[in-house]
């Protein structure tokens, strides 16, 4: 899809407001930046969320690393990414701090700052919110992001939510390698046959021999298509029915033993039909 000017004026960006741009909630969210609007460094994703059901646009891997995270995080309730910041509160704080506020150098109009993560996490009965800003430590080093940083922080600062840096440094790789592996399995329900689901529930937690060789046997078993049960293995684990060390690398040659067995799927009412 070929991407749309990306220059700023006072139209575009009343017209990205009408829109309905940076508002919402959940499925209903829209970001203010979609990866057909910006150039992106590196490569950008659309992805469906398990948190939100919507899709999200994620500006380059570092951003989709981080919310791979966040979408398997169980605390985690909503994620909105390219969140706007109004002007009205951010060109106050640039002219405070003596910071030159972001423009676009053709037009010369103030740009509406984003932050690319704006965050819901329920912890007990309380809800919090937590601004992350996705960013490779190297460019930490460059004195306009850390101006252009000042502005955002403060901006949070004032409306009472923490804010920080993510970098690279932060994103355990071996978990986000099994998380984007499992990710498009988490929508696999439509497809599925609960008493064939229920079945390899119960080979897996009953036999004792490597994962790789129970799923080929439970194929061949029920007479089904290469790598089902390996697709129903990998949905049970993203809707964590199966748990698995989600920080170590899954092998799949390993034992079964080293699975956990919530004893609670069994009794569930959705898995007897």
């Amino acid at each position: 899809m070929p991407k749309r000017k990306t220059g700023w004026t006072e139209e575009k960006i009343a017209r990205y407001y009408k829109e309905g741009r940076g508002q919402g909630e959940l499925s209903n969210y829209t970001p203010w930046l979609m990866i057909q609007d910006v150039p992106s460094s590196g490569r950008a994703h659309r992805v469906k969320g398990w948190t939100t059901s919507r899709t999200h646009h994620l500006l380059s891997d570092m951003e989709y690393n981080y919310f791979c995270l966040l979408d398997w995080a169980d605390e985690v309730i909503d994620i909105r990414e390219q969140f706007p910041l109004p002007r009205d509160v951010t060109l106050p704080i640039a002219e405070e701090k003596n910071i030159k506020h972001p423009i676009d150098s053709a037009t010369q109009t103030p740009i509406v700052m984003t932050t690319d993560f704006l965050i819901t996490v329920r912890k007990e009965k309380e809800i919090i919110y937590f601004a992350r800003t996705v960013k490779e430590n190297k460019e930490l080093n460059s004195s306009r992001v850390i101006e252009k940083f000042e502005i955002e922080r403060e901006y949070w600062t004032k409306q009472g939510v923490d804010w920080g840096i993510v970098t690279e440094k932060e994103l355990p790789r071996d978990a986000i390698d099994n998380i984007k592996w499992l990710h498009s399995a988490y929508f696999l329900s439509d497809d599925l046959d609960k008493k064939l689901l229920y079945s390899l529930y119960e080979a897996l937690a009953k036999n004792n021999m490597p994962i790789l060789h129970l799923l080929k046997e439970f194929d061949e078993t029920f007479k089904l298509a290469n790598g089902s049960a390996l697709s129903m293995f990998k949905y049970m684990l993203a809707h964590k029915i199966i748990k698995i060390n989600i920080t170590k690398k899954i092998d799949l040659m390993s034992n079964t033993t080293i699975l956990e067995f919530p004893p609670n799927f069994i009794t569930e009412k959705r898995w007897a039909n």
